[in-house]
C-alpha cells in the first residue's frame, strides 16, 4: 500500500509580534489565519504540567488528563474555521507534517483528540504527526521499493555500570520473529561503539541497509545537548552527540534511523534545545523515530516488532508506524502516544516490495544453530538466535580477536571457547557464526575430527564456481603433498578459498579430539595433523578465515590460538535466560517454591535451567516429587557433565580442598583471593589444573581486563563436605580481608594476569 495523503501545517513568523498558521492540503492556495500568542502560552503551560517526565498521568492508561490535552490541541488546530473536521473521518488517514518554532514543534500531537477519540489510533482515518525539518526543501519524486527483504542494521549499547539493564536480546528476538514470514536481514553491531558503527557501515557500503536501529539509553547532556549512551572500546560508557553518530555513519544514511531510547525525541527546556531525533535529521538522517519520554522496554519491543512487521511486508513507512501505535494502543500500553517521528521532505513510502513480488530475492543465510545439529536426533544443540542472553562482553571480546587482520594487537588464527559443561559453549560459538555471517562462510564439524572427515570441508562451504569446489576436493584428497602445503594452496589469494572467508568450527572438540596425558589432555594423533597446518595455512597466506574450538578442557595450544572462558550467568543474564523458559519464567503457574527450588539448583548453569524447566511439570509428581525430581536432574548434570572419568574424583585431595574453599564466595574473584583462601605452595599449579579441566571458571574482569575466577555452586554438594564446619569459617575470613585490602583499602592495584 502507497503513503497516506499529506497535509502541511506551517507556522509562518511573519515579525516577533506575530506569526500565521498556514494549513496546506495538497489542492488550493493554503488556508491561513493568525496565531493567537496567548493561546500558544496557555497550550504549552497546561503541557508542561501534564505531559512532563514525572507527571502521574504518563503512568496509566486512559487518563482523562491526557484526553483533555488532546481535546485542547485538537482544538487549537481546528480553530473557529475547522480545519480539522472535514478530515477527521476520511480514510485512508492523513499524515500531518508539522513545521513549526521550537515551542511549538515540542507539543505533544500524538495526543491529538476529538470528542474523546484520538486521533492517531483511529482505526478508519488515522492521523500522523511527522516533525517536518527543512521545510525549503522540494519534495523528492516516488521512491521505488527494493524488491528484497528488509534490512536492518541493529546495534545495541549496554555499558557497564548503567542502569537498568535493557532487554536488548528480547528486542532483537522480537524483531526477528515478527518479520520470520517475510524475512528481514538483521545484521547485529555487537560492541556498541561508534567505531563498530561506523565500521560495520562501510563495510556494506551506501545504501545497502533499510533501517538502522539504535537501541540503548539516552540522556541530556550538562550542556544542554541530547546524547545518545554507547560504549567504549572496553564496555565503558560513553556520550554520543547526534554529530558523532552522524560523523560514524560519513553519509552512508539509511531511509530510517529508529533510536530507541528513552528522551531521544524530548527536546530540552522545552524546547529551547533540538531532540536528539531532530538533531540526527537536521545531521542527513530522512526520518528518525524517537521516544519522547522514559519508555518501558514492553512497549519499546512491542512497537519495534511490530513496525518491521509492517516494513518488511512492503508497507509504506508512515502506514508502518500508524500500525504499531495502533498495536500498544489496542493492548492498553501507556507509552503509546510517546513515539514521535522527525522527518525532512523525504517520502515516507515503502522500503521493500511484499513478499511474493515476482522476482524478489531471498536471504540466503542459513541460521547458524542449524549448523549445530545433534547426530542422531538432527535437532539443533544450541539456542537460538532469538533465544540467547547474555554474554556481552565475553563476544565482543570474541569479535575483535576473529576480526583481528593478521599482524596485529591480539592476532590469532584460532578462538578456543573453554569451561565446564552445560555453560553455553557451543550456543556462543553459534552466536558468533551469526555475528559474522553477511562476511564468513562457516563449516562446522561435531565430535572427533580426522582427515577423512575434515574432508567434508567441500560438501559444507558454498564456493564460488563449481571448478573452485572440484580444485578444492582434489586438494584435499590427494595424499602426494603435505596437508599444510595443500591447504596453504586452499586459502591463497589465487586458490579455491582465497575470496571466500570461513569459519571452521570444532564442536565438542574434547569428544575424541584430545587424549589424556599425565593428568592433562593433548591433541590426538589426527588432530595433531589438522589443527596446526589449519592454523598455519591461514597465517601463511594472510588468510581471513579463521577457526573456532569449543572445549570443556584445555589443552596445549598450538601457535596463534587465544583462549576464552565462560563463566556461569549472572543474575541479570540469569534474569533474562528465565524470561525465555516457559515454566521458570516469573509468573508462571508453576509453585513459586518449586521454580526458586530449580533455580537455586541450577546455580546460573543455562543447560541445567533448561533440564529443569522441562520436569517442573511432571503431571504425575506432587511437589515432594518435584523437588526429589529437581535434585535428581541436577544430580546427573553433576555426574555427566563435572564427574566423567571420575573427574573430580581423580584430582589431588588439595586442589579439590581449594574448590571448596573458593565455592564459598558468591561471586567471581582475583586469583590473589584464590591464593588467600587456598594458602598452599601449590595454589598457583591448583589454580592452573582446576581451570584446565573445567572445574573452575576463569573470566575475565570486564573493568580491570585480569583474570577472575569462580567455583560453581553446581559443585556445591560434591565438594562442601570436604571442608570441616572450621575451615568454612577460616575460608570465609581469609575471602573477606583479601576483597577488603583489594576493593576498599587498595582498589588501584591491579594484578598482573597470570
Amino acid at each position: 500500500m502507497g503513503e497516506l495523503p499529506t497535509y502541511e501545517l506551517t507556522v509562518f513568523e511573519q515579525t516577533s509580534d506575530y506569526a500565521e498558521l498556514r494549513l496546506s492540503t495538497g489542492g488550493g492556495p493554503p488556508k491561513t489565519r493568525g496565531l493567537d500568542r496567548a493561546a500558544v502560552d496557555r497550550l504549552i503551560e497546561i503541557v508542561e504540567r501534564d505531559y512532563s517526565q514525572h507527571a502521574r498521568v504518563q503512568e496509566e492508561f486512559g487518563a482523562p488528563e491526557l484526553r483533555g490535552l488532546g481535546d485542547s490541541l485538537a482544538a487549537f488546530l481546528d480553530g473557529d474555521e475547522r480545519w480539522l473536521t472535514p478530515v477527521l473521518d476520511r480514510p485512508p488517514g492523513i499524515t500531518l507534517r508539522i513545521t513549526a518554532a521550537e515551542r511549538l514543534r515540542h507539543l505533544p500531537w500524538e495526543l491529538l483528540a476529538v470528542g474523546g477519540s484520538y486521533l492517531t489510533v483511529s482505526t478508519s482515518a488515522p492521523l500522523l504527526p511527522v516533525r517536518s525539518i527543512d521545510t525549503n526543501a522540494a519534495l523528492n519524486g516516488q521512491v521505488e521499493p527494493a524488491n528484497r527483504p528488509l534490512r536492518v542494521l541493529f546495534m545495541a549499547t549496554s555499558p557497564e555500570g548503567v542502569e537498568p539493564v535493557l532487554g536488548y536480546e528480547a528486542e532483537e528476538a522480537a524483531i526477528l520473529a515478527a518479520t520470520s514470514r517475510t524475512g528481514a536481514e538483521l545484521v547485529v553491531e555487537e560492541s556498541g561503539t561508534l567505531e563498530g558503527l561506523g565500521f560495520v557501515s562501510s563495510d556494506h557500503g551506501a545504501g545497502y541497509f533499510d533501517v538502522l536501529h539504535l537501541s540503548g539509553h539516552a540522556n541530556v547532556g550538562s550542556d544542554g545537548q541530547p546524547v545518545f549512551v554507547v560504549e567504549n572500546e572496553f564496555g565503558g560508557r560513553a556520550d554520543a552527540t547526534a554529530d558523532q553518530i552522524a560523523q560514524a555513519l560519513d553519509g552512508r544514511w539509511p531511509r530510517l534511523v529508529f533510536v530507541s531510547g528513552c528522551l531521544t525525541a524530548s527536546a530540552p527546556d522545552a524546547g529551547a534545545f533540538p531532540s536528539m531525533s531532530e538533531s540526527l535529521v537536521r545531521a542527513g538522517a530522512p526520518v528518525v523515530l524517537g521516544w519522547a519520554l522514559p519508555v518501558g522496554d514492553v512497549s519499546a519491543i512491542e512497537f519495534a516488532a511490530e513496525l518491521y512487521r509492517s516494513l518488511a511486508a512492503g508497507q509504506a513507512l508512515d502506514r508502518a508506524v500508524v500500525k504499531a501505535r495502533q498495536h500498544l494502543y489496542a493492548n492498553e500500553r501507556g507509552n503509546w502516544h510517546l513515539l514521535r517521528v522527525y522527518a525532512d521532505r523525504f517520502p515516507l513510502a515503502p522500503m521493500v516490495t511484499p513478499l511474493h513480488e515476482k522476482g524478489r530475492t531471498r536471504i540466503q543465510i542459513r541460521p547458524a544453530d542449524q549448523e549445530f545439529l545433534d547426530p542422531q536426533t538432527r535437532r539443533s544443540r544450541v539456542a537460538s538466535r532469538a533465544a540467547f542472553v547474555g554474554r556481552r562482553r565475553v563476544i565482543q571480546r570474541c569479535l575483535r580477536t576473529l576480526k583481528q587482520p593478521h599482524g596485529g594487537d591480539g592476532a590469532a588464527q584460532a578462538l578456543v571457547l573453554a569451561g565446564m559443561g552445560g555453560l553455553g559453549k557451543s550456543s556462543l560459538a553459534s552466536r558468533l557464526l551469526d555475528r559474522m555471517s553477511t562476511t564468513h562462510q562457516r563449516a562446522v564439524w561435531y565430535g572427533r575430527v580426522d582427515l577423512t572427515k575434515f574432508r567434508e570441508l567441500t560438501t559444507k562451504i558454498d564456493f564460488p564456481s563449481i571448478e573452485q569446489q572440484i580444485e578444492a576436493t582434489k586438494l584435499l584428497d590427494t595424499a602426494e603433498a603435505p596437508l599444510l602445503v595443500r591447504l596453504r594452496r586452499l586459502l591463497h589469494v589465487d586458490g579455491p578459498l582465497g575470496q571466500t572467508p570461513c569459519l571452521f568450527v570444532f564442536d565438542e572438540f574434547e569428544d575424541g579430539n584430545l587424549d589424556e596425558r599425565d593428568g592433562g589432555h593433548v591433541l590426538s594423533p589426527e588432530m595433531a595433523d589438522i589443527l596446526p597446518a589449519l592454523l598455519a595455512a591461514i597465517r601463511d597466506t594472510g588468510s581471513p578465515s579463521r577457526v573456532i574450538i569449543t572445549s570443556r578442557y584445555r589443552f596445549p595450544p598450538p601457535a596463534g590460538t587465544v583462549f576464552e572462558s565462560l563463566e556461569t550467568l549472572t543474575d541479570t543474564e540469569q534474569a533474562k535466560k528465565l524470561v525465555n523458559l516457559p515454566n521458570l519464567r516469573p509468573g508462571s503457574p508453576v509453585d513459586l517454591d518449586i521454580r526458586l527450588r530449580a533455580v537455586e539448583a541450577a546455580a546460573g548453569n543455562p543447560r541445567l535451567l533448561d533440564w529443569l524447566d522441562l520436569i517442573v511439570t511432571a503431571p504425575d509428581l506432587d511437589i515432594d516429587g518435584l523437588i526429589t525430581a529437581i535434585e535428581a536432574t541436577a544430580d546427573r548434570f553433576r555426574r555427566e557433565t563435572i564427574l566423567a572419568k571420575n573427574l573430580l574424583a581423580s584430582q589431588p585431595a588439595e586442589l579439590r580442598k581449594m574448590l571448596a574453599k573458593v565455592n564459598v564466595i558468591e561471586l567471581p574473584v582475583p586469583a590473589d583471593t584464590v591464593r588467600a583462601v587456598h594458602d598452599h605452595p601449590d595454589a598457583t599449579d591448583h589454580i592452573a589444573r582446576a581451570v584446565q579441566l573445567g572445574l573452575m571458571e576463569e573470566g575475565t574482569d570486564p573493568e580491570t581486563r585480569q583474570p577472575r575466577y569462580y567455583v560453581s555452586n553446581v559443585l556445591r554438594p560434591l565438594i562442601r563436605p570436604l571442608l570441616t564446619d572450621d575451615e568454612y569459617t577460616q575460608a570465609c575470613a581469609a575471602a573477606a580481608r583479601s576483597l577488603y585490602k583489594l576493593w576498599i583499602t587498595d582498589p588501584a592495584t591491579t594484578e598482573p594476569a597470570s
